[in-house]
């Protein structure tokens, strides 16, 4: 078992979110436990949304020099504005 969040891979941190919002739709905790994986549940997305800006800051966009070589280039949103409309 992973003994820190910031040991967790986005996909586990996604899934231990995924069983405390579970854990809370079920309805059978008693207050204090219901609060416990409330604030489990806020650490997750919050741990899962830096990830996910992260890794949004790592994306590349490949274009090609004049040599016809490929070369990586940080993706500019305002490129891809025309492309998502």
């Amino acid at each position: 078992m992973v003994s820190t969040m910031d040991e967790l891979t986005f996909e586990e941190a996604f899934q231990q979110l995924e069983e405390a919002v579970l854990t809370l739709q079920n309805g059978q905790l008693p207050l204090a436990k219901a609060i416990e994986q409330f604030e489990l549940g806020m650490r997750l997305v919050h741990y899962c949304d830096d990830l996910l800006q992260r890794a949004e800051l790592r994306v590349r966009q490949l274009t090609v020099d004049g040599e016809g070589l490929p070369v990586a280039q940080p993706l500019e949103l305002s490129q891809l504005s025309g492309e998502i409309e």
